[in-house]
Order: C-alpha cells, then sequence, then structure tokens
C-alpha cells in the first residue's frame, strides 16, 4: 500500500506500520484487518476512524503486540524508532525484551475502563503493579509517591488510591486507566474508544486532559474511535478504516474540508453541522461487509451510490485523490480519465441504492460481493380485525407499560434492527 506523500520521514517517525495484515483462525478465517501502511510522528495524534467491526481494535492489539489466539498477524511489519537506538521489530521480540518493550516504550488504554481494571483491587494495588512489574529497585515507599504522582497528573485527589474501581464515576476509571498508561513514560499511546459511554461533558474533559499530558510528555497517540466528529477536533492525521482496510488517510484538516472517499463523505454527512442552513441528513444504508468471506473488488460496492462496473472485480489501492489519499477507482485515471462524479467532488452523499446510480449511469446492476446476508424489508402493518372480541383487545391501551393481553411477551418472531 502506497503512503500519504505528506506522511513523516526521517527521524520524525516513531512508529510506522507496513502492509499488516491479521486473521482469525478458524473453520471460516476472518481477515480482520488488510494490508495497512501508515507512519505516527513523534508527539502527533493519528485518528482512525470507522464502523463497528472494521477492525480498529484488532490493528490496535497487533501494534502493541497483544494478539491472542485465534488472531495472529498474517504479514507486515511494526517497527519502533527510539530517539536514542536503533529501529525496533516488534516481530522479533518475545519473552521478556517485549515484556520490557510494553509500558516503557507503547503503552495501551483500553476500551471499556470498567472492564479493564480489576473489580477486587484498589487503584493503590493496579496502579503499583506497574511499577512492581517494571521497577522492581523502587522501594515500597517510592512506589507510593508514583502512585500519588499519577493520579495528581489526571486530575484525581490521593485519597482516591484506596477506593475500588466501583466506587469510581465513568470518566474517573478512565482517567486512571490514562495515568497508568503514563506511569512509564512511554513514546506512543494507543487509545482504544477511550472516550465510549461518557458523556459529552466527561468526554471533553478526558480529551483535554490527553492534549495536556501529550504537549507536557512529549508522547505521540493513536486514538481509535467510531467518533469521526470527535477525531477531527483532536487528530492532526486521519486514517478511515472500511472492511479491515484504510480507506482514506491525510490530515484531519484536509479530510474535513474535501473528503474523497465515498465512505469518508456518508460519515461526514451523517452529523449535524452547527453553523449554516439546515440540511438533511443521510446515514451510510446497509452493512458492512462479511470479512470471513472472500471479497472481490471494492467492500464498498453494495453499499456506494457511485459504483460502477469496475468496483466489482477491481480492489482499489490508496492513491492521490485531492489533498487526501483514498482507496476508491474513481481516481484511477485509467478508469476515469474525467476524474470522479462531479456529485462526489462537491462531497453529496445520495443515500438511494446502488442499483439506482448504476442505472442512471447505463451500467449493469451490482452483483454483492460482500457475502453479507440480504437486508429483510419490514413486515406490513397488521389489518385491522373483523371480530368486534379481538377488535377490542387490539384497541385496548396498555397499562402502566405492560404488554397487551392478546399476545405473549416479549413478543416472538423476526423484526428489523
Amino acid at each position: 500500500m502506497t503512503l500519504d506523500t505528506t506522511a513523516v520521514t526521517g527521524t520524525d517517525v516513531v512508529l510506522s506500520v507496513r502492509d499488516l495484515s491479521v486473521v482469525y483462525d478458524g473453520a471460516d478465517p476472518v481477515r480482520a484487518v488488510r494490508d495497512v501502511s501508515f507512519d505516527l510522528a513523534r508527539g502527533e495524534v493519528l485518528g482512525i476512524a470507522g464502523e463497528s467491526g472494521c477492525g480498529k481494535s484488532t490493528l490496535a492489539y497487533a501494534i502493541t503486540r497483544l494478539l491472542k489466539p485465534p488472531g495472529r498477524v498474517a504479514s507486515g511489519e511494526v517497527v519502533f524508532h527510539p530517539a536514542d537506538g536503533p529501529p525496533v521489530d516488534l516481530s522479533t521480540l518475545h519473552g521478556e525484551p517485549l515484556r520490557r518493550f510494553r509500558w516503557n516504550r507503547v503503552a495501551m488504554v483500553f476500551q471499556g475502563a470498567m472492564n479493564a481494571l480489576n473489580p477486587v483491587l484498589s487503584v493503590r494495588r493496579q496502579l503499583a503493579d506497574v511499577f512492581t512489574a517494571h521497577r522492581p529497585e523502587l522501594r515500597r515507599a517510592e512506589r507510593e509517591e508514583r502512585c500519588r504522582e499519577l493520579l495528581d497528573l489526571v486530575g484525581i485527589g490521593p485519597e482516591r488510591l484506596s477506593a475500588y474501581p466501583h466506587e469510581l464515576s465513568g470518566g474517573m476509571r478512565q482517567r486512571v486507566l490514562i495515568a497508568m498508561a503514563m506511569a512509564l513514560r512511554p513514546d506512543v499511546v494507543v487509545m482504544d474508544e477511550p472516550t465510549t459511554a461518557l458523556d459529552v461533558v466527561v468526554q471533553r474533559d478526558i480529551l483535554e486532559e490527553i492534549d495536556r499530558l501529550r504537549a507536557r510528555f512529549g508522547f505521540a497517540v493513536v486514538f481509535i474511535t467510531h467518533d469521526l466528529s470527535l477525531l477531527l477536533e483532536i487528530s492532526d492525521r486521519l486514517a478511515v478504516m472500511y472492511g479491515g482496510r484504510i480507506v482514506e488517510y491525510g490530515r484531519a484538516a484536509d479530510l474535513h474540508a474535501a473528503p474523497a472517499h465515498p465512505y469518508t463523505v456518508g460519515l461526514l454527512r451523517s452529523f449535524p453541522r452547527l453553523r449554516g442552513e439546515r440540511t438533511v441528513l443521510h446515514g451510510v444504508p446497509g452493512s458492512p461487509p462479511d470479512l470471513s468471506r472472500p471479497l472481490t473488488g471494492c467492500a464498498f460496492t453494495a453499499r456506494c451510490p457511485y459504483v460502477f462496473d469496475a468496483c466489482h472485480h477491481t480492489d482499489p489501492s490508496l492513491r492521490v485523490a485531492g489533498t487526501t489519499r483514498a482507496a476508491c477507482l474513481h481516481y484511477d485515471p485509467a478508469l476515469r480519465p474525467d476524474g470522479p462524479p462531479e456529485a462526489l467532488r462537491a462531497g453529496r452523499f445520495d443515500s438511494g441504492p446502488a442499483e439506482c446510480a448504476v442505472e442512471e449511469a447505463g451500467g449493469d446492476p451490482p452483483v454483492d460481493t460482500t457475502g453479507r446476508q440480504p437486508r429483510r424489508e419490514a413486515a406490513e402493518p397488521p389489518q385491522a380485525s373483523t371480530d368486534p372480541v379481538t377488535a377490542q383487545a387490539e384497541s385496548a391501551p396498555e397499562r402502566d407499560g405492560a404488554a397487551p393481553e392478546t399476545g405473549p411477551w416479549p413478543p416472538t418472531g423476526g423484526g428489523t434492527r
């Protein structure tokens, strides 16, 4: 995969990922991450956005060498570039060298603080465990002092050292995880959905805390979330993932101003603007592809309003698309000498079915190569009964939120999600 020509190079790079692929083995192997490449500069924030199931968290675990079977890195490399030594290929680290590398050089803030923290150990014990494992020369009093300093770093009083996770608010638990990641002053911190399930006010506090700590200690951040609007605020560079791959990559400001890939356009057009005229919001229809099945052509074909014939059988690679790079065949001059459609250049995402876009262009209807199940149509509303007893029961109001007496509860049968 060709990288962004504006990517950082030379001594600025702290972490480089090249053609990384991750597979979950099984009867139907899942290619969760496919040929991902990027560079991370010292002190920058790289945001990685995408829907659930696109491979974001798997990528985070692969970078930090935390994948557990049946997951495995099938190909590619992750190289760490320390400021005080030669590059380190993480795939060559095993046993004690790998244990020393983790948390000293690359740390991680895990998704779901309540699950990441041990519910039966105090905050003091969990913070001290980091120093016990990685700084065994510290005396007990020194470990206690370092734990107090860590809580103070993230704005929590030292009296909370004796608290257990369930005694803390969601925001406090997330701050404890961030403090734990900061314990050994790493060069890179990978944050996997660190603000999920927090209200917007607490989210803002956490983001400001991360930015303050980054300015103070100079570490780089890989920030992973499904919330693209949040990443646009905090990221220097953005990578949008879909179907296990990066489909658009570039500076956050460029991607916001002129998105190139239809998927990115759809994401940006799905949340409201604070300024300007009111517009009708459109989501991205359909579902992500099934990565346990072979993908032919572009993974976004079944959901894309700009699909054309080559999309069904040609796998797009990242290429220059204005100010960013996008994995979209509309930017291949051999296939589209006139460039992308005017609507795509204008940043419009028509949420109608892909068949309409192809029919308007005079092409053949698309073939679903994603392996996903077809969507079920919503059932027709039931007709009113002609039986007087049944009609009376159907029209009776529900009492105190209880289910109607004319049918079982919970209701049985299918429905739409």
